[in-house]
């Protein structure tokens, strides 16, 4: 685990940005990169994970304001022991005070970034677009909304995934690196910046807090189905992976007699365990997106700077 010795100088927000995004009808400061952030946007020193003896604290800059999530016992997927997140709003001017003593951590650098196993296909490596029908790549990196030309049945597919920093939105925005990567264009897995929020309602209550998109709707979810059963979302501009495991549904003369079946292991850790999907997944007014044997992997263009590297598929 990679630390920093937290000493950064008292900070107030500022309203520069280096990429505008449209985002419930205004520009949004919106950043997808750490140099630019930390050149443009004094909070950014104090977004992240921060541990000290057997409490750990994730802090979140939202709206003007810094957002605490305090686990005892260490970090959600590396240590929590599962009893009662407590949660604080502190202001710009407290919060270096909030956070003395503590030491703060990069999980991302324990990740595991190896290379595709012999018997995979590599659908995006940085350096070619020949196994997407539409998309976009920048500087070796896939921006969201693409598709492949291929469409696939049963797979295990690794991808990794960096939301941007976009604090002067609430809390579960989904304007905060929405995303999202479908099996065969049918069931999403979410992609999202949920980073340090907690699925109970009694916490979003005790801070009088508005939730505005539900936990099946946040980072790790089958979007709308499930939530993921631990929050382990880690800060935007950094990457995080995801292992997708899948088994389609089965068809007989048209009708369905079994549901597809989906596993998700988020930055090495359990979060979706052989779930079977009643139907597709969607969120809008046409409801559902239909079941199919076989399709395409998309990776979701909604609104947000999201990308995306290292994709791979192993067909069973």
């Amino acid at each position: 685990m990679r630390t920093v010795i937290f000493a950064a100088s008292l900070v107030v927000f500022t309203a520069s940005f280096d990429v505008q995004a449209q985002a419930d009808d205004a520009v949004t400061p919106t950043w997808t990169n750490t140099k630019s952030a930390a050149d443009q946007f004094p909070g950014f020193a104090f977004l992240g994970e921060y541990v000290r003896d057997n409490l750990a604290i994730q802090v979140v800059p939202a709206e003007g304001k810094y957002y605490l999530s305090i686990y005892k016992g260490g970090l959600p997927g590396d240590g929590w022991d599962r009893s009662k997140i407590g949660h604080e709003w502190i202001g710009a001017d407290a919060i270096e005070n909030r956070l003395a003593g503590f030491v703060k951590v990069d999980r991302s650098s324990e990740l595991d970034f190896t290379s595709p196993p012999k018997d995979a296909l590599v659908l995006f490596d940085g350096t070619t677009m020949e196994h997407w029908k539409f998309g976009k790549m920048t500087d070796g990196i896939l921006q969201a909304g693409a598709a492949t030309k291929r469409t696939f049945k049963d797979f295990k597919l690794h991808f990794e995934c960096m939301t941007p920093l976009k604090p002067s939105l609430p809390l579960s925005h989904p304007g905060r690196g929405n995303s999202g990567v479908f099996a065969l264009g049918a069931y999403e897995v979410q992609v999202m910046d949920t980073f340090g929020l907690d699925p109970s309602t009694d916490a979003w209550n005790e801070t009088d807090t508005k939730i505005i998109k539900k936990p099946a709707t946040w980072c790790g979810s089958i979007y709308g189905i499930r939530p993921p059963s631990i929050n382990v979302c880690l800060p935007p501009l950094v990457w995080q992976t995801f292992d997708v495991e899948f088994t389609t549904a089965r068809f007989d003369g048209g009708k369905k007699i079994s549901d597809a079946v989906m596993t998700i292991h988020q930055n090495g850790v359990l979060v979706q365990d052989q779930v079977k999907l009643p139907e597709g997944t969607g969120g809008g007014p046409q409801g559902p997106r239909p079941e199919v044997p076989e399709g395409p992997i998309y990776v979701q263009k909604h609104g947000n700077p999201v990308q995306y590297r290292n994709i791979w598929i192993v067909e069973k």
